[in-house]
């Protein structure tokens, strides 16, 4: 069975899709995340990074959320889909 390298959300490009494997957060954050749709097997989309590239504006389900570069390295998954630019 071949194993998956699992990449963190914040090596992500502009326009990637990404699928989370795991979520690696604790407290009140972790639960914060839960409750917007940061679950596993949620697809989160790379909407846009600020000037500086944090924070960085994800979508998951219908919600936006700016998460800093020390958050999104905790969320652990697969590119599904890949910029098309």
């Amino acid at each position: 069975m071949e194993k998956i390298l699992l990449k963190p959300l914040s090596e992500c490009s502009f326009g990637d899709c990404f699928l989370i494997k795991e979520i690696n957060i604790k407290g009140p954050l972790r639960r914060r995340l839960l409750d917007l749709g940061f679950v596993k097997e949620a697809e989160i989309t790379v909407l846009r990074k600020s000037p500086l590239g944090d924070p960085v504006a994800y979508r998951v389900s219908n919600t936006t959320i700016a998460l800093r570069k020390d958050e999104s390295s905790m969320i652990l998954g697969e590119i599904v889909r890949g910029n098309t630019e």
